[in-house]
């Protein structure tokens, strides 16, 4: 018969109750010893806007400090009332008993758990050296002191340390009455329960505040995910378009080299191959183009069954405005000319989005379309005024194609600013939007175009 032999480490051998006894004075020793003499002043708190708008500018950038001015205040209270209560004659102890109630209180704007040791070790001599009759071991001063000073560790400290320093103040409540009992009315009972109501009401609005916080924390890492994947989206939407352009020219070169030998009688051997060559690297260029934007391409995504917009079409586009009930005007200023192909289907997009947020955001508002041909390269600006009214359009231009256009995809709630400011910096230029003095809004773009560039 085989013999098992269970060998026990020190930290299973122990009973579970040696377990908790030994986890919990290890925390009693990280929350209350550890850190008695730690130096953390309290920093101002941030005021809340709702609230900061209704204080004069001069006490509103003083306005966090509201916390350090309560401290105070309660240490002025323990110095009067320190004042009030002295009965010995004893100078430097009256000195002692006067100050030092108010100086504990202080103590906890830098040393927080080095003020609470120091409020219950000083309460049985503060306590003997003033008119104690509210009872033993707590004076009135020291009572008012004890809990102020529970109050403000609690609330700087950790929900586990304020139950310690209940446990801790109750240990020493029982010390006093039985080792330093001087016949006179006990008033631990009345400190426990008050301490306890004190520390409970910190707790519930500091576990609170974690809580917000916490919540607030989550909401700004969703925040800028979302706004990431729609960065994202508009990307690939961008690249998609793009991969429509770029292939049509790819496939133009790759025919054109073909067909470009049999244009030339007799022609040389060498240009043959070069042309060969250039076909070869037209059609691969154009198979890695197809199977890298393979991978960002939708599962639901249908190729154009027609030619992508250009700046030619945006007649089309403001007359689908005009119908959906937008009163628009648009201005051509410049020479006009023809645009590499992704130029003017960003420009397009551009205005088609731009005309597609006043309609959405600025019902009855007025708009105004400027594009501008200039040496470097082209402007755009649509501007609208303030809205006037609540008008349901009858159809929407993004969704209402003419002219074999066909309806953008959709780049997301409130993130048409973004798919507009990306398709411009991918482009080389620079785009500004925001609200106008009157009301309205104003999005204003300038992309770059180089006279090799420009299309002749």
């Amino acid at each position: 018969m085989n013999g098992v032999t269970q060998t026990q480490t020190p930290g299973t051998s122990r009973a579970p109750e040696f377990r908790f006894a030994q986890e919990a004075l290890g925390g009693l020793r990280q929350e209350l010893l550890d850190d008695a003499f730690a130096y953390r002043p309290l920093s101002p708190v941030q005021v809340n806007a709702k609230i900061a708008r209704f204080l004069p500018k001069r006490t509103r950038a003083r306005a966090g400090y509201f916390p350090h001015a309560v401290v105070a205040f309660c240490a002025l209270i323990a110095f009067a009332g320190g004042v009030d209560r002295a009965e010995t004659s004893f100078i430097p102890l009256q000195l002692a008993v006067t100050f030092a109630p108010a100086a504990i209180v202080l103590l906890t704007l830098v040393r927080p758990v080095l003020a609470f040791w120091v409020s219950l070790g000083s309460a049985p001599f503060l306590g003997a050296a003033t008119d104690y009759d509210g009872g033993w071991p707590w004076s009135v001063t020291t009572f008012f002191t004890h809990l102020v000073v529970l109050a403000v560790v609690a609330a700087r400290t950790r929900p586990r340390a304020a139950a310690w320093m209940w446990v801790v103040t109750a240990g020493f409540c029982l010390f006093t009455e039985v080792f330093l009992g001087i016949g006179r009315g006990s008033n631990s009972f009345p400190m426990l329960f008050v301490s306890a109501l004190v520390l409970l009401t910190v707790t519930v609005f500091q576990i609170r505040r974690q809580a917000d916080r916490a919540v607030t924390a989550q909401q700004t890492v969703t925040a800028q995910e979302r706004s990431k994947r729609t960065l994202l989206e508009e990307r690939t939407t961008i690249a998609r378009e793009l991969h429509d352009v770029v292939a049509h020219h790819m496939s133009v070169v790759a025919i054109q080299a073909e067909a470009a030998p049999y244009r030339v009688e007799n022609p040389p051997p060498e240009l043959e191959q070069a042309f060969l060559t250039i076909r070869e690297n037209a059609v691969a260029a154009l198979t890695e183009l197809r199977r890298i934007l393979g991978v960002v391409r939708a599962e639901d995504y249908e190729a154009p069954d027609a030619p992508q917009p250009t700046l030619a079409d945006l007649d089309a586009l403001v007359a689908n405005v005009r119908e959906a009930g937008l009163d628009v005007e648009k201005t051509v200023t410049g020479a006009v000319r023809e645009l590499p192909q992704g130029v003017e289907l960003s420009a397009y997009r551009i205005v088609q989005e731009a005309l597609s947020n006043v309609l959405r955001h600025a019902p009855g508002a007025a708009a105004k379309v400027e594009v501008s041909y200039v040496l470097g390269g082209l402007g755009l600006r649509i501007a609208n005024g303030p809205a006037r009214g609540l008008v349901k359009p009858a159809r929407h231009p993004a969704t209402t194609p003419q002219g074999g256009l066909r309806p953008p995809p959709p780049m997301g709630a409130g993130h048409g600013i973004t798919g507009m400011r990306e398709r411009v910096t991918m482009l080389g230029g620079e785009m500004t939007a925001g609200a106008t003095e009157d009301g309205g809004y104003e999005v204003a773009a300038f992309v770059p175009v180089s006279r090799e560039e420009a299309v002749s």
